[in-house]
């Protein structure tokens, strides 16, 4: 075997590796148009569960800058399975009480993972939708920049 065919096979292992650790189900954001979260702009995120025996975690991912006025967030999450709905209340704190930023980041830009359900098993097999709307009394809320959605066997 000369040298490139053992750096393609060394590439090709090395992408199946990556490729099969990557299982999360869901895993992505949705840019809020001019950093104005509105009670119509709903995140809706459908996925499907092949194997309800495993467990999962859902999180709730934020991004805002450094202009957002609130040390929280309030959020409504909507758990549907096609024929049921389940809504939840969440608050979520991002700043220390003298001001500072809890998320991570650089810059102007502050990220966040929160768990809505942790050690989750559904129902069953099948189709299902997450809905997250923002639930504060600002109409937009401002400066939140993307908002997503994580889920991924435990």
């Amino acid at each position: 075997m000369n040298n490139t065919q053992a750096f393609l096979l060394v590439v090709v292992f090395f992408t199946a590796f990556l490729s099969g650790c990557s299982s999360n189900i869901t895993d992505g954001n949705e840019e809020i148009p001019d950093r104005k979260w509105t009670y119509r702009n709903h995140l809706k995120v459908p996925f499907e569960i092949k194997d309800n025996i495993k467990a999962y975690n859902i999180y709730f991912k934020l991004r805002h800058t450094a202009d957002y006025q609130y040390a929280n967030i309030f959020i409504l999450a909507h758990f549907k399975d096609g024929k049921d709905k389940v809504t939840r209340r969440y608050q979520f704190k991002l700043a220390k009480n003298d001001g500072e930023w809890l998320g991570s980041g650089s810059g102007n830009v502050f990220n966040y993972t929160f768990p809505l359900l942790t050690n989750y098993h559904f129902s069953h097999n099948g189709k299902f939708e997450i809905e997250i709307e923002q639930n504060m009394r600002d109409n937009p809320l401002l400066e939140i920049s993307d908002v997503g959605l994580l889920i991924a066997p435990n």
